[in-house]
C-alpha cells in the first residue's frame, strides 16, 4: 500500500480516490492554469451572462469555489503569496515587482522559493509556460527591454517555455494587439479593447495553448510525475480576443453593474480612480471617481472583458481535451486559478487594486483525479494561500516550514473539519477580513484608523459602509482582523 493511499485511509475520507498510477508508486501529475484577472464570474456559478462552457464542463467533475479570495489585488503580489503559501508580512510584499526584485537575489536554502520548487525537489519535472509568477514569460526585464536570461524564479523550473510569436517578447505579447503591435509600441495610443479578425492563434494565448499541448505530449512519455504551469493573459487589459468570441454576445443586451456608483459613507481613498484602465488613451470614455461610464460604454467594456474571458475558456478547453486524449487525466490534478478579480464598473471602478469583494474574489476550480462524486460549487471562505498545503497533501509531500494556508482536501471531500473560515486581504495601506457574513476593512491613514464594514447578508454588493452605525460588530471583529495583521501595520 502506498504512502498516499495510507494518508487517505487514515484521514477517513468519505469519498474514495483512486489514482491509477499509485500501484506503480507514481505521484499524481499537476496541471495548473493561471488566468490573469479572472474574477469569480463563471457560467456555472450563475447570475451572469458570461459564457465559459469549458470551465462549466470541468466544474461538473470538480469543486468550484465561489468564495475564493486572493491576498493582494495586484498580479505580482498575489502570485507571490499564492506561490509561497504566505500572506504578506512586509510592505514591499504588496508591490507588483516583489518577485523580480527579491527572488533572483536569494541563495537557494532549505526553504523552497515556491511550492513548485518544493515539488521539483521531491521528484517532479516542472514546466512553466507563460505568466505563472509576475513576469509574462518568467524572465526579469522591463516592459520595453530585450528579454534577459535571468529567471524570476531561479530554482522552480526544469523548463521555462514561451512562444512570443510576432510580438517577439513576453511583455509585448502580454499587451498585444492582433497586428503585432502592443501597448508600449503604440505609446498607449490604443483602445482598451479589440475584436481581432483573426483565429485563436492571432493572439498570444492561442500560441501558449498550442505550446502547452505539445509539451503535454512530451510529458506523457516521461517516467517522473510532472507539474505543468500555464499562464493565460486574457482577460487582462487590453481586452482583446478574436471576433468570434465577441460574436457570442449581443452588446446592447449585456447587463451593467448593479452598483455603478461609489458606496455610501466611503472615502475616495478607499476606491480606485481606474488609472490602469484609462491609460489606454483612445478609449471613448475615461470613467473615474468623478464620472460614471455611460450605459453604452459600460456595456462595451463588459462585452470586451467577457469576450476575452470566453477566449481563455476556449483555450482551457483545448488543453483539457488534450489531457484526456493523451490518457493523462486519470492521474492529473487540475487547478484553474484567477490571480485576482476586477471591477467591471461596480462601485464606479474599472480595475483591481481595492479591498472590495470584486477585486479580491477570483475563480478557483480544483479537480482531483478518480474522485467519484459529482462536481459541486463550494461556498466556504477559502484563500489562495490554501492551495500550497492542498497540493502537498494531495501529493503526499510534507510541507516545508510554516504556511499560512490550510489544506482544502477535507473540504473538497466534504469531511468538514477545517478550522479556518475567513480570508484576509492587503492593499492601499489597509487590511480586510471576510467571514461568512461580514467584511471588515481597516485603513491606516494620517496617523489614525478608519473602518469600513459591509454586511453580505443584506448588502452583497458592498454598497453601504455600516461601520459607524455598528460599533459593536466592529469591536467584535477587530481581534479577528488582528490575527491577519502579519507585521505589515502597527497595531
Amino acid at each position: 500500500m502506498t504512502v498516499l493511499i495510507q494518508r487517505f485511509l487514515l484521514l477517513g475520507f468519505a469519498v474514495w480516490i483512486n489514482f491509477p498510477a499509485l500501484s506503480q508508486a507514481k505521484k499524481p501529475n499537476i496541471l495548473f492554469i493561471a488566468v490573469d484577472d479572472l474574477r469569480a464570474e463563471l457560467g456555472h456559478l450563475g447570475d451572469t451572462q458570461i459564457l465559459t462552457p469549458n470551465l462549466d464542463e470541468l466544474a461538473k467533475e470538480a469543486v468550484s469555489f465561489s468564495n475564493h479570495f486572493v491576498a493582494v489585488p495586484t498580479c505580482g503580489a498575489s502570485r507571490a503569496a499564492f506561490l509561497t503559501g504566505r500572506r504578506p508580512s512586509r510592505r514591499v510584499e504588496l508591490n507588483n515587482n516583489i518577485m523580480q526584485d527579491e527572488f533572483p537575489k536569494k541563495e537557494e536554502s532549505s526553504i523552497p522559493e515556491t511550492f513548485i520548487h518544493h515539488l521539483r525537489r521531491n521528484g517532479y519535472h516542472t514546466v512553466g509556460i507563460g505568466k505563472i509568477s509576475h513576469s509574462a514569460d518568467g524572465y526579469v526585464y522591463g516592459y520595453e527591454e530585450e528579454v534577459s536570461d535571468q529567471r524570476e524564479l531561479p530554482y522552480s523550473w526544469d523548463e521555462l517555455l514561451f512562444d512570443a510569436g510576432k510580438w517577439k517578447t513576453g511583455w509585448n505579447a502580454f499587451f498585444a494587439y492582433s497586428d503585432g503591435e502592443n501597448r508600449q509600441s503604440m505609446n498607449k495610443q490604443v483602445k482598451p479593447y479589440e475584436a481581432g479578425d483573426v483565429d485563436d492563434l492571432g493572439y498570444p494565448d492561442g500560441l501558449t495553448t498550442q505550446l502547452a499541448i505539445s509539451k503535454l505530449k512530451d510529458l506523457k512519455n516521461q517516467n517522473e510525475p510532472f507539474f505543468l504551469g500555464i499562464g493565460l493573459f486574457k482577460p487582462h487589459l487590453p481586452f482583446t480576443a478574436p471576433k468570434k468570441y465577441w460574436d457570442l454576445y449581443q452588446e446592447d443586451q449585456i447587463e451593467i453593474a448593479k452598483n455603478p456608483n461609489k458606496p455610501l459613507h466611503v472615502s475616495d481613498q478607499s476606491l480606485l480612480p481606474s488609472g490602469e484602465f484609462n491609460q489606454y488613451a483612445l478609449g471613448e470614455e475615461h470613467p473615474n471617481l468623478s464620472t460614471v461610464a455611460s450605459k453604452a460604454y459600460a456595456q462595451k467594456i463588459k462585452h470586451a472583458y467577457y469576450a476575452a474571458a470566453s477566449y481563455s475558456d476556449a483555450q482551457i478547453g483545448l488543453i483539457l481535451d488534450a489531457l484526456k486524449a493523451l490518457d493523462l487525466e486519470k492521474n492529473t490534478i487540475v487547478i484553474i486559478w484567477g490571480d485576482h478579480g476586477w471591477h467591471l464598473g461596480e462601485q464606479q471602478i474599472w480595475g483591481k487594486h481595492t479591498l472590495f469583494e470584486n477585486a479580491l474574489n477570483s475563480a478557483l476550480i480544483l479537480k482531483i483525479p478518480g474522485k467519484t462524486e459529482q462536481g459541486r460549487t463550494e461556498n466556504s471562505i477559502v484563500e489562495s494561500v490554501d492551495i500550497y498545503p492542498t497540493i502537498m497533501e494531495l501529493t503526499g509531500i510534507d510541507a516545508p516550514g510554516e504556511l499560512d494556508g490550510e489544506s482544502l482536501v477535507s473540504l473538497i471531500l466534504q469531511n468538514q473539519n477545517r478550522q479556518k473560515k475567513v480570508a484576509y486581504g492587503y492593499f492601499n495601506n489597509g487590511i480586510t477580513v471576510r467571514n461568512d457574513r461580514y467584511r471588515l476593512t481597516r485603513f491606516y491613514r494620517n496617523g489614525g484608523l478608519i473602518y469600513e464594514l459591509y454586511d453580505h447578508q443584506i448588502d452583497p454588493l458592498e454598497s453601504v459602509n455600516i461601520a459607524k452605525e455598528n460599533p459593536d460588530i466592529v469591536l467584535e471583529m477587530i481581534p479577528l482582523l488582528e490575527k491577519g495583521n502579519t507585521g505589515l501595520f502597527e497595531k
